[in-house]
């Protein structure tokens, strides 16, 4: 029988601790690195990625594999069980093979067992995730070994490319430093790495190649596919990408309920329906966590398994007005239609998650009031934390978003997202934080605040206030977090076999999955002849025009000053792949940030295709919405042309806002005012080219190829394309593949599309499917599952 974790304690016989190199007794044999162990004994393999060595050893009858520095002084505990030898690191270095230890035991009971010895510096240090690390070409820098052996920060956010050798290269330096840190008064821990979502196609002209890491849709793009078993494929996909670069914590999936049509994030969510997102969250969640068999049943955790960590609770998908919170001008969102269960219900689905990273908005009911308890972001908010811990009844990892600690009062912050935190120190939000339930704080890397807060707890624990004592609290949150890093088998196997990771990384079995998924979740609203089904079709004696376009762009937290791009509206090499010819605009540069352009002649032109990208009123890191020099709110909008908000829908009092010093509220009410568009340009193409087409006097099929992040309103153009075809995150290759009528067209819409800016002022920004979607001219309504297959049938369940 094959070993696997139990939650009962084994019994170890002859247990012997000893240093690998030079060991006489019961030596260790030597095999290679990829070679599976089919013997009695464990064996092991010295290895380097080109800068760390390190020793793996392989334990029989499918035992865990163990890695550790090699010439330094970590050791092994040998335990004879049954007809097998297996070995364990001995990690405290005392010789004997102690719970913590014993990697056939329960990830909780060895963190219960290890915390016990950690200091409270180590365990504040636990409390710690990075700020983005975005180079780790770099190698282990002076910053990084300060962060880690003066604040015992463990949780490092890898934020930077997914090159195999230079990740490889980073983590096993990283692993092998701190493990020179471990004594006996300060117990060895490894790096938890963890990671954003590096998997989507959305910035992508072609599909993946085998060696890279695999593309597939965003998770909009996902839930086009309307099929919780593609989004599991994805996570045990991605996971296997993921632990092969050192990520052993996935800081996704995003499941706010997308019931906002203009909010600036719908594009990192699965969509507006509350049933179809928790399935595709819950399966998002199994895929990442998961071990599974050749025969794809989920053993559990294992050597595939990476945390997963849902967010942001408990739903920030109502902004007022889709303003975002991650700045000032969206940092409350509204409950307007009292519906606050329906964004909690996705979370539900998914509490098998390691962990859950909570929200930055300040939650506020219909009258302006508090939804849960305080008037102050998610990680403040007592009410949200309880509903969390007490009301689910979640015992995982609960970690702020990033910069929550910080205020916009706060001298020289750079991401400042503690709303409501103002009159407090950052050391008393540290403490709030924590008396709130949260183990961990993203974005710092100095554990004096969260040394403070011991502090603090302490002090308030001897007048009676807290009912434990700070080190009982501390413990709670840090042995939370050492489940985590157990569960990822960090303390076991921790460093990377380069030539495995480079296997593992962009299969073709992965790339061809991901390529599959972007075809699959592509979405057909309307073929008027456009568009025929052949997979064989060439086109390689065949002229496309493609227009220019451009964007203005605008000014974020990342880039103060605008930047303009200008150029043809899809890939030029990426259409020469399929087209013999491609013809496009001139194009005169005005001088001022904008353009004209000229069609060209179409005499010899058999198809148009029209890049189009989702009307762009707004970005995460702008303080979209809000003028800052004059104070004046502006709309979000769906449509290219300017959109003023006067109309009888448009809010004249917000519901939110802030308590000014004389007690009354501050009206963000953007009435009268207009949006503020920076991709007019693309609509532009589209007229232009159907100008073109009409004054050719040819019969020329105009395709709209749009790539949306938010709903869009397609009143503006429909009439004028003879197909559309949306993306969701996906490559520019899986759109014309579609558009070419090279596979069949099985996505369906995750969200309404509107009719107008009307019924979006009408929309309560909490309720989902609120929206009167729009009609097109074949009679087609552009409503939630909505998509046509290419001969034009409904798609149906």
């Amino acid at each position: 029988m094959r070993i696997s974790r139990s939650t009962s304690a084994v019994a170890v016989v002859g247990a012997a601790a000893f240093a690998l190199a030079g060991c006489s007794t019961g030596a260790p044999q030597s095999q290679s690195g990829t070679a599976e162990n089919t013997g009695t004994t464990y064996v092991t393999t010295e290895m380097t990625d080109g800068k760390t060595e390190f020793t793996q050893v392989k334990n029989p009858n499918g035992g865990q594999v163990l890695s550790f520095a090699t010439g330094g002084a970590m050791k092994v505990v040998e335990a004879k069980d049954g007809d097998y030898t297996y070995a364990f690191k001995d990690i405290n270095g005392n010789g004997e093979l102690d719970p913590a230890e014993d990697w056939r035991l329960d990830a909780k009971e060895r963190a219960a067992a290890y915390v016990k010895g950690l200091t409270k510096e180590q365990m504040s240090g636990l409390m710690l995730f990075s700020s983005h690390e975005r180079a780790p070409g770099d190698g282990l820098t002076e910053d990084q070994k300060t962060y880690l052996s003066q604040s015992y920060l463990r949780n490092v956010l890898n934020a930077g490319p997914s090159d195999v050798k230079m990740n490889v290269q980073w983590v096993n330096e990283m692993q092998a430093y701190v493990e020179t840190l471990g004594s006996a008064e300060l117990p060895y821990i490894p790096v938890n790495y963890s990671s954003d979502p590096r998997s989507d196609a959305s910035q992508a002209a072609s599909f993946s190649e085998a060696g890279e890491i695999s593309k597939w849709p965003s998770s909009l793009g996902l839930a086009a596919t309307f099929d919780p078993d593609t989004v599991l494929e994805f996570g045990k996909m991605a996971s296997q990408e993921y632990k092969a670069l050192g990520i052993a914590t996935a800081l996704s999936p995003q499941i706010d309920l997308a019931t906002e049509p203009r909010w600036l994030r719908v594009s990192g969510t699965f969509g507006e329906d509350a049933q179809m997102a928790g399935a595709m969250a819950k399966s998002y969640v199994d895929g990442f966590q998961g071990t599974f068999s050749e025969g794809g049943e989920n053993t559990g955790w294992g050597d595939q398994s990476v945390n997963a960590m849902i967010k942001h609770w408990p739903g920030d998908g109502a902004g007022e007005g889709g303003r975002e919170s991650h700045t000032s001008a969206g940092q409350y969102e509204v409950m307007v239609g009292g519906n606050s269960a329906e964004h909690i219900s996705v979370f539900q689905q998914a509490l098998d998650a390691a962990s859950v990273m909570t929200s930055y908005s300040i939650t506020l009911d219909a009258n302006g009031d508090p939804e849960y308890t305080d008037r102050m972001g998610s990680s403040y908010d007592a009410g949200k934390l309880s509903a969390l811990r007490d009301d689910n009844g979640f015992d995982g990892v609960v970690c702020t978003d990033w910069g929550v600690t910080n205020a916009l009062s706060d001298p020289d912050a750079f991401i400042a997202t503690g709303w409501g935190s103002d009159s407090l120190t950052k050391e008393e939000r540290h403490y709030a934080i924590i008396k709130n339930g949260t183990d961990m704080f993203g974005g710092n890397n100095d554990a004096a605040p969260v040394l403070a807060a011991y502090d603090m707890w302490q002090a308030d624990y001897e007048a009676g206030t807290n009912d434990i004592d700070a080190q009982t609290r501390w413990a709670q949150s840090a042995q939370r977090v050492l489940t985590m890093i157990f569960n990822a088998d960090a303390f076991d196997n921790p460093f990377l076999d380069l030539d495995a990771s480079s296997a593992a990384v962009g299969s073709d079995d992965k790339v061809e999955a991901g390529r599959q998924a972007q075809l699959n979740s592509i979405v057909l609203l309307k073929n008027d002849g456009a568009i025929t089904l052949d997979e064989n079709a060439d086109y390689s004696d065949k002229t496309v025009y493609v227009p220019h376009t451009y964007d203005t762009g605008r000014a974020s937290l990342f880039s103060p000053e605008p930047e303009v791009t200008e150029g043809i509206s899809l890939d030029e090499e990426l259409l020469s792949k399929y087209f013999g010819t491609v013809v496009t605009d001139t194009v005169v540069d005005n001088g001022d940030g904008t353009f004209s352009y000229t069609a060209p002649d179409l005499t010899d032109v058999d198809v148009v295709l029209v890049g189009m990208k989702s009307p762009n009123s707004g970005a995460v890191f702008a303080n979209s919405g809000l003028d800052a020099e004059t104070g004046t709110y502006y709309p979000l909008s769906l449509q290219y042309r300017p959109y003023t908000a006067d109309g009888p829908n448009v809010r004249q009092t917000s519901i939110s806002g802030d308590i000014l010093p004389d007690g009354t509220k501050e009206n963000r009410s953007y009435y009268g005012q207009t949006s503020r568009l920076t991709n007019e340009a693309d609509l532009d193409a589209l007229l232009r080219a159907r100008e073109a087409v009409d004054a050719s006097g040819k019969d020329i099929p105009v395709i709209a190829v749009l790539k949306a992040n938010n709903p869009v309103i397609p009143a503006e153009f429909e009439a004028q394309s003879d197909a559309i075809v949306v993306g969701f995150g996906t490559a520019q290759e899986a759109l014309i593949e579609i558009a070419l009528g090279k596979h069949e067209a099985n996505g369906r819409l995750p969200i309404q599309f509107p009719q107008d800016m009307d019924t979006v002022e009408a929309n309560k920004e909490d309720v989902a499917k609120d929206v009167t979607p729009y009609t097109d001219s074949a009679g087609n309504v552009y409503d939630y599952g909505f998509g046509l297959h290419i001969d034009g049938s409904v798609i149906t369940d």
